[in-house]
């Protein structure tokens, strides 16, 4: 071919832009056990679906001796590709074109991909391995971030956005995952924080690694920012492609059916023994879930945060859904400030998106503690039951057992528009547990009785005998039915199926103003 010919340039040039940073830098990247940017895509991406935008862009910085450094691609690959033959876009920083730092061309990459994903309507998927700002750029790098960030916020709730972060992601740059849908990490490669380690050493004293401060085991456990976190880049791709499948494009679709030869009528007969008599007595609720969703298969997220509030995607009949239910083995399934937090943003995620909310209540009450109420308890727990009652999906509602006092009205109850309310026999629905309502109710009998225990014990039966049970809230309408557990998910299909094409709107406002 003619060296001098349109199209050998154009080969040499793609050339040079697979090429990335070099040779010794991708060995560098593979030596650290990561994918590199294009692998990462390639991975991601249905094969050969991958359509490059602004391949041969480069940044336009003059200073620091930065216009004689010039990498095609200028440190991100973006693009549209397929999942599972639907389509999404894509974009991988690369670490070995300038750290992956973000300059101006950089981010304007990003957020023509991220403009035309709105038109389309389509998912946003970011895979994040940065240094950071590009400080030879200036106020020019914290420019784009601020563009990126608006482009995340008026894509919040119109496309689905998940980051994966796959390497360092710190200071502004943390915000852009923040803000998207769903955060998944890689363990022991990935780190996310505002302020390193050698800034907090230096204003605060205190001495701690970047994996102790801001890796995949801290995000998973103690803050709730990671919703996910796997052990390699393939793990994570993987994962995502799966969390895509329960999802629609955008938010006037509904989510893809799955094939199933899971019966919608099949019967669970290990419910009905499942559910401890004494009301006490912890249970795994998962056990529950995993017992009446299609095939068992049930995708949870932040699994290892929060763990007395479970929730995840899963499917009936081919449907997909949100479940959110309490955990009784974890806090006894009380509501803390955490796990209102996180249930209340799962719930809000599932309303943009058509996805019905599946609800299993066990709920004792709210965690007690003056922890709790200096933190804030009544704001955030707050939280949830906005998210419940301004949802408009359809919501079909289990309470499996205990279902006390405001805790009840907050877990998508009849009150909060709750759709179909079920309730097993071994449902109570009281405003409090029988001991402290005894001790409220009679507290001048119990003082004047001449044996203040045998009396306690008779008037806790008298109230077990009127509200330990679900039929005084299903005769005033409050439950829909009371069912065999073995049913529950024929129950809860059947009800799915009623509310397919279920219509309900909230009162004409630009926003609420959320108890944030």
């Amino acid at each position: 071919m003619n060296p001098k010919s349109p199209l050998h340039q154009l080969q040499e040039k793609n050339q040079k832009a697979f090429e990335g940073g070099g040779a010794q830098r991708i060995e560098k990247q593979k030596a650290l056990g990561k994918l590199t940017a294009r692998e990462r895509i390639e991975f991601f991406l249905d094969d050969g679906s991958f359509e490059e935008m602004d391949r041969f862009v480069t940044h336009r910085c003059h200073d620091f001796g930065m216009q004689d450094q010039n990498y095609l691609g200028d440190g991100v690959i973006a693009g549209h590709g397929q999942v599972e033959g639907r389509p999404v876009f894509v974009f991988a920083q690369d670490f070995t074109i300038f750290g992956g730092s973000l300059s101006k061309t950089n981010a304007q990459k990003i957020c023509k991909l991220m403009d035309l994903a709105m038109k389309v309507g389509a998912p946003v998927i970011g895979l994040n391995d940065s240094g950071g700002a590009r400080i030879q750029e200036g106020v020019e790098s914290l420019g784009g971030y601020a563009d990126i960030f608006l482009r995340n916020t008026l894509a919040s709730g119109v496309v689905p956005q998940i980051s994966a972060i796959m390497g360092p992601c710190a200071g502004g740059a943390v915000y852009s995952p923040a803000i998207t849908d769903f955060v998944v990490m890689v363990k022991d490669s990935s780190y996310l924080f505002i302020t390193g380690p050698e800034v907090i050493k230096t204003v605060t004293h205190e001495e701690i690694s970047k994996e102790e401060l801001g890796g995949a085991a801290t995000h998973s456990q103690k803050s709730g920012v990671a919703h996910l976190s796997y052990d390699s880049d393939e793990q994570c791709l993987a994962a995502i492609r799966k969390l895509l499948s329960y999802l629609p494009s955008n938010n006037m679709e509904k989510a893809p059916l799955k094939d199933s030869n899971d019966p919608i009528d099949r019967r669970e007969e290990k419910l009905n023994q499942l559910i401890p008599i004494e009301s006490s007595k912890p249970y795994d609720i998962k056990d529950v879930i995993t017992a009446v969703i299609d095939d068992g298969d049930f995708f949870e997220t932040q699994a290892e945060y929060a763990m007395n509030m479970v929730v995840g995607f899963a499917r009936f009949g081919g449907q997909s859904v949100g479940v959110v239910a309490n955990q009784p083995s974890v806090l006894a399934g009380c509501l803390d400030i955490d796990a209102s937090v996180k249930a209340a943003r799962f719930i809000r995620f599932c309303d943009c998106y058509h996805l019905p909310i599946v609800s299993f209540v066990d709920v004792p009450g709210f965690l007690p503690g003056t922890a709790q109420e200096f933190g804030g308890i009544i704001r955030h727990g707050a939280k949830l039951l906005y998210a419940y009652a301004e949802a408009t999906v359809p919501k079909v509602t289990v309470i499996t057992r205990k279902a006390y006092g405001g805790a009840y009205d907050v877990m998508s109850s009849k009150h909060l528009r709750g759709d179909i309310n079920f309730a097993y026999p071994s449902a109570e629905i009281a405003v409090m547990g029988p001991d402290g309502a005894v001790n409220i109710i009679f507290r001048k009998e119990l003082a004047q009785a001449e044996d203040p225990a045998a009396k306690k014990k008779e008037l806790v039966e008298q109230y077990k005998e009127t509200f330990a049970n679900p039929y005084k809230a299903a005769s005033l309408g409050y439950i829909d039915e009371v069912i065999e557990p073995a049913q529950t998910r024929q129950k809860i299909t059947r009800s799915l199926k009623l509310l397919e094409n279920k219509k309900d709107q909230n009162p004409k406002k630009k926003h609420g103003n959320m108890p944030l």
